[in-house]
């Protein structure tokens, strides 16, 4: 028994160092510095190994696992807090002061001073829409209106001497106080 246990040994050791051989030869072609001696876990080189297949000229043949991978660099160092804090911090990344915040004169919702207050807008929107239902009804779709500019008039409003060749467009509503004339 101590024998052929001796002889499983040595056989044993052999195949170990001319695995590690192999192995080192095949670093080596890679261009890997040679490792030291020692216990080696055996796996299957072309399913782990992290270089494409040049040789395969094959177009039609199914892509590697690794040929999807976008590679990106990564830091080397770790930041520090109060780098981190430094760079969140930073005077450029807050919120800026408005000081030119206004009260609307027509709603008194708030605003900017050189915008038209969104509330105001909705109106105007809403008015606008209105004055273009009128407009297509009148003119019998978008295609046929005539080539002139259209003037809206409001109750107890007159036609001007300067827009008898314009397109009048009648509302039947007093003019609100943002729509001028």
């Amino acid at each position: 028994m101590a024998l052929s246990s001796g002889l499983v040994g040595a056989a044993l050791n052999s195949l170990l160092r001319c695995c590690l051989r192999v192995e080192q030869s095949a670093l080596r072609l890679l261009g890997f510095p040679p490792l030291s001696p020692g216990p080696a876990l055996a796996v299957q080189g072309p399913a782990f190994c992290p270089f494409p297949d040049v040789h395969s000229n094959d177009k039609d043949s199914t892509p590697g696992f690794l040929d999807n991978i976008f590679w990106m660099a990564a830091p080397k160092n770790r930041r520090t807090i109060e780098v981190n804090r430094c760079r969140r911090r930073n005077p450029d990344k807050l919120i800026k002061v408005k000081n030119n915040i206004d009260m609307c004169p027509e709603c008194g919702h708030i605003k900017l001073k050189h915008v038209l207050c969104g509330f105001c807008y909705g109106k105007v929107r809403e008015e606008t829409r209105l004055i273009r239902e009128e407009i297509k009804a009148k003119e019998g779709g978008p295609f046929r209106a005539p080539i002139a500019e259209t003037v809206v008039l409001y109750d107890g409003e007159k036609p001007r001497s300067k827009d008898e060749e314009k397109r009048i467009i009648e509302r039947s509503r007093k003019r609100p106080s943002w729509f001028s004339y």
